[in-house]
């Protein structure tokens, strides 16, 4: 356990929690503007791998390199399977969805992974869901209607299924990760970093067969730079620590609700898309389902809030 992981400080976890939310809300935006510039698969390769070289960073400030060689052949066996859902699996189709979609859509999309969390505990950790959760599920999935619609809702015409399949296929991808990676009890940094290096291994292949994967962008690269650092690498050990300093977790947690509507913001003002009315009024709708679920249903199963 790393030093200083038991000091509690309420001003640094909120400093700490403030720096994720702020650099994750600037994600949507940031895959938008590098999609301008350089394909999907290649964003994926860029910042995956700059976020295992800076997650490696991490370890060696850290002084955990020895957890890296003290790996065991099962640890190397899940962290392959983990790090084929995420980052691969998961940035690839999230990244596609983007490359179809408005901001505004595939971002709230993607941030259903909590229900679809629940969802999948019936399957894979053999739970069931109560009455009410169902009812605050549909809350969200109304949600996912209105954004789904792009500014008609009474008039409801997908201009493009395939990208809203693809949003909604991505927090499938991300609610999977999560599930497996509960289970695994190894250091949190440890873990993410093997799922890149295999990540980066798969993604590697891909593009050496990837149509004009050799032909890069300056813009691109240093979009894919950021996203790998500030999406990806440095803004997951920032939330670590603030949940390490945090008095209550579950009051750092709740602050994980802002980044999509901050992400809305910045969409407007940096992408500048008009932001449909039906797209926030979704949103609110996906955010309070996923709450009621979290706050009214006290017997939801340990496993699946504690992977929140």
């Amino acid at each position: 356990m790393e030093a200083g992981q038991h000091l509690k400080d309420p001003m640094r976890a909120y400093f700490f929690a403030g720096l994720a939310i702020l650099f994750w809300s600037t994600a949507a935006s940031a895959f938008k503007v590098t999609l301008e510039y350089i394909d999907f698969m290649q964003i994926v390769f860029v910042a995956t791998l700059t976020s295992c070289l800076a997650l490696f960073l991490v370890i060696l400030l850290q002084g955990n390199f020895y957890l890296l060689r003290g790996a065991t052949r099962n640890e190397l066996i899940r962290s392959a399977f983990l790090g084929l859902l995420n980052p691969f699996l998961y940035y690839v189709v999230l990244l596609k969805a983007y490359s179809l979609l408005p901001a505004q859509v595939a971002q709230p999309l993607n941030f259903t992974w909590p229900i679809m969390l629940v969802i999948l505990s019936v399957p894979l950790l053999n739970q069931k869901i109560p009455l009410l959760s169902i009812g605050t599920m549909l809350i969200s999935f109304a949600g996912v209607y209105l954004i789904s619609s792009q500014g008609a809702p009474f008039d409801f015409n997908l201009t493009n299924p395939f990208g809203v399949a693809l949003a909604l296929g991505s927090s499938v991808l991300w609610a999977l990760f999560w599930i497996y990676n509960v289970m695994d009890r190894r250091n949190e940094v440890i873990k993410l970093f093997f799922c890149f290096l295999f990540a980066s291994f798969y993604i590697g292949v891909v593009m050496i067969f990837w149509p004009g994967s050799r032909v890069f962008n300056f813009y691109g690269i240093l979009g894919g730079i950021y996203i790998g650092l500030f999406e990806m690498g440095f803004t997951f050990v920032f939330w670590l620590k603030a949940l390490q300093y945090a008095a209550s977790s579950d009051k750092v947690s709740n602050l994980i609700y802002v980044t999509p509507f901050l992400s809305l913001l910045l969409i407007h003002v940096l992408v500048r898309e008009e932001i449909f009315l039906t797209t926030f009024g979704g949103l609110v709708l996906i955010v309070a389902g996923i709450l009621l679920q979290k706050f009214l249903l006290t017997d939801t199963p340990k496993k699946v809030k504690n992977s929140e």
